[in-house]
């Protein structure tokens, strides 16, 4: 297997539409960024375990895909709407489409599984097949399937008598054709996994041995029918349309959630996976039974459900993944002996995660909770995780009598169940539980704290460009901005009001929020840009995100760019705009970081006037991306970053690291492909940058491990160079 994968979009053809040449297409380019995912499993600069998690990230992140931008469009194709999509595509076109590039994705998916497999046994973990389990091994497995699992399996005849069974969503199961001995009578069975049950058993010993759950099944398959033949064994798996549609009439959202997450796991299949050795009589047998017909049957040599492999990744072996990394606590606040207020009230704080740990944003909270000088505070929640201590502060804070309110987002996707849990338990200590708009998700993350301080009130404010979910905060890049300035408290107040109340605000002082304000000023910004190019200034415009579809706005860019202005973009996954076309967007370029960490924080930069970066520069922090939905159909903020030294921070740091990085970029082309820019002489890696270097709101000085950062101002010149070849 080589080891770096194609990477692509669908380059455009010849005689493509208009639509086509000014756009990608969303659900290919997302494909194409699961494919970059995929080719860090092949990238030997990492550890062997975390190579086998980029790859099964990349099996989760195609469940996820086919549970809801499939399902949707499979949705729209059933009731025959032909809508396309920006780039002129019909539903049943993308369908088409997706279905080529999955089959070539999954099949690349195995062929890492095979070299990672490999691999694994040469380091000393194996994952057994019925050909590789040795005598000893064998009789410690039986008896482990006699006691373990054989007792929790339920096999279930499949004749005209006994109806097929129904199979949950992400159900994996095996399907038997037997022989009775007694007979020579054709019985057919069906064994479901169950989802409690681990899909790996380890067997006891130094060294790491695995067995696949399926496995085991198909090799003591003669102690769950005795008497019987096995003709052939073969596993499979389905996925479901999970997506969760608001309806109008959904006046009682509480109650729509708690039947829609239930109707979830019974909605159409998707995606039917099946083993290749599987009988073409079989597979249509599971077509018909479950209802997916229309379903996307993909065909694996190798291994199902490739998302459980991360469970291997928890092997005991240090040697073989990233050198562990311990978060900073922020400097400023140690200066302040830890206390968040007055170190804010001293100066705005910038803090970078996961670099700085997100134990500083739980010390805000319970400060605040703990604080007798604290009268009220209000937070939304769009995810935080099961063991939530974000959630254990708000309600320690109710439980001390101070006013507490929490926007709970219930229409957070794949999170609705664990939310309304959070909802229950923060309404029983007294929270006031409000769910904010029934058409509009809460996405902005903004927690404000109202504290007594002399004859007045002062609000303390944090603003996350992540979620309040102390787990991925260890593994995305984010940032949380603190801040006690008055006018920036007054607008956020004026949001909770918005949200709570549906009390839509004046003229907010310094911030921007969906779906009224983010788009026009995003697009005044812009045009502000065009005009000074157009005046011969120097223009530009820097912006990280995580997905640039909004139509309008690409255009906008287009627009931009043929304007002289100089537009650098880091977006990590999805990009339908198409940079470096002449006479369209020869100032534009894309850029994908794929790392160790994710890449989330949101930051928009515009030069007003000069060259990027410098200290006038307008700069933004937002939770939002560059999409329809966050522009229209969201709550989300855009808060400007003023102070000095702050503002350097994330221009001059964050933002020129992203740009410069080339150790784990890759450069978007005008066909659609992605390239992986070369190390070059000098390599950069901003993930190590900011690991092995000061926190943001640390006093300055580098630790003695830290790598510099290449001069800022060889940006442009780095440009030049890849377009010359």
């Amino acid at each position: 297997m080589n080891s770096q994968l194609p990477v692509a979009n669908d380059p455009a053809p010849a005689g493509e539409s208009e639509a086509e040449s000014r756009f990608f297409n969303r659900e290919l380019s997302w494909l194409a960024f699961n494919r970059r995912v995929l080719e860090e499993a092949c990238n030997r600069a990492h550890p062997l375990l975390e190579r086998l998690r980029f790859l099964s990230i990349s099996a989760s992140n195609l469940d996820e895909f086919f549970m809801v931008r499939v399902a949707g469009l499979k949705g729209q194709q059933l009731q025959n709407v032909e809508q396309p999509s920006a780039d002129g595509l019909t539903p049943s076109q993308q369908l088409a489409a997706i279905a080529e590039k999955t089959s070539e994705l999954v099949d690349d998916q195995q062929a890492v599984w095979r070299d990672i497999h490999g691999e694994l046994a040469e380091a000393g973990i194996d994952v057994l097949d019925p050909a590789t389990i040795d005598a000893q091994a064998l009789k410690a497995l039986e008896s482990h399937f006699r006691e373990c699992i054989f007792p929790i399996l339920t096999p279930q005849a499949l004749d005209p008598a006994h109806p097929f069974p129904f199979i949950p969503n992400g159900g994996l199961s095996v399907i038997l054709d037997l022989v009775r001995d007694s007979d020579g009578e054709q019985v057919r069975e069906l064994v479901l996994l169950p989802s409690s049950t681990p899909r790996f058993v380890r067997l006891v010993g130094d060294r790491a041995r695995y067995v696949a759950v399926e496995t085991l099944i198909k090799r003591f398959s003669d102690q769950l029918f005795p008497g019987y033949r096995v003709e052939s064994a073969a596993a499979f798996r389905i996925l479901r349309d999970s997506d969760i549609e608001v309806e109008e009439e959904a006046e009682d959202l509480v109650l729509y959630f708690r039947s829609a997450i239930k109707r979830r796991r019974r909605g159409r299949v998707i995606r039917l996976e099946v083993e290749t050795d599987m009988s073409d009589e079989l597979e249509s047998v599971l077509k018909e039974e479950l209802g997916g017909i229309d379903a996307l049957l993909i065909e694996t040599g190798g291994f199902l459900a490739m998302g459980d492999l991360a469970a291997l990744v928890e092997e005991d072996r240090p040697d073989l993944k990233f050198t562990p990394f311990s978060p900073r606590f922020p400097e400023r606040i140690r200066e302040y002996g830890g206390d968040c207020f007055a170190a804010i009230r001293a100066k705005d704080i910038i803090v970078h995660h996961p670099y700085e740990t997100f134990d500083v944003v739980l010390a805000f909270l319970k400060q605040a909770a703990q604080d007798p000088d604290v009268v009220a505070i209000k937070q939304t929640l769009y995810r935080a995780g099961k063991q939530s201590a974000v959630i254990q502060a708000l309600i320690a804070a109710a439980e001390a009598g101070k006013s507490v309110t929490a926007v709970v987002e219930l229409k957070a996707r794949f999170d609705e169940e664990q939310n309304l849990l959070w909802a229950n338990a923060l309404e029983r200590a007294g929270v006031q539980v409000v769910y904010g708009f029934i058409d509009w998700k809460t996405h902005a993350k903004v927690s404000m704290v109202v504290r007594r301080e002399g004859t007045g009130f002062r609000t303390y404010c944090h603003f996350g460009t992540g979620n309040y979910h102390p787990v991925t905060a260890r593994i995305y890049t984010d940032l949380s901005f603190f801040t006690a300035d008055p006018a920036i408290g007054r607008d956020a107040s004026r949001i909770f009001n918005y949200i709570t109340g549906y009390v839509e605000p004046g003229d907010l002082e310094c911030m921007a929020i969906s779906p009224r304000d983010i788009r026009p000023r995003l697009t005044e910004l812009v045009d502000r840009e065009i005009t000074n190019a157009r005046a011969g200034k120097p223009a530009a415009i820097w912006a990280k995100m995580n997905s640039l579809v909004d139509p309008a706005m690409i255009e906008k860019l287009y627009e931009a760019s043929n304007a002289g202005v100089e537009i650098d973009l880091v977006v990590r996954g999805i990009c339908c705009l198409r940079p470096g076309v002449a006479d369209m967007s020869d100032n534009i370029h894309v850029k994908s970081c794929v790392g160790r960490f994710l890449e989330h924080s949101r930051i928009w930069a515009f030069g007003n006037g000069k060259a990027l970066p410098n200290d006038g520069a307008s700069l933004f922090i937002s939770s939002a991306d560059w999409m329809p939905r966050n522009f229209d159909r969201r709550v989300e903020y855009m808060l400007p970053i003023t102070n000095p030294t702050v503002h350097d921070q994330v221009l001059d740091q964050v933002m020129v690291a992203n740009l410069i990085d080339t150790e784990q970029s890759w450069e978007l082309h005008p066909d659609g492909s992605y390239e992986r820019i070369e190390k070059g002489a000098r390599p950069f890696n901003l993930h190590r940058y900011f690991m092995t270097n000061p926190s943001l709101s640390g006093r300055g000085a580098a630790l003695e491990s830290g790598e510099s950062m290449p001069k800022k101002l060889s940006l442009r010149r780095r440009h030049s160079n890849n377009r010359d070849g």
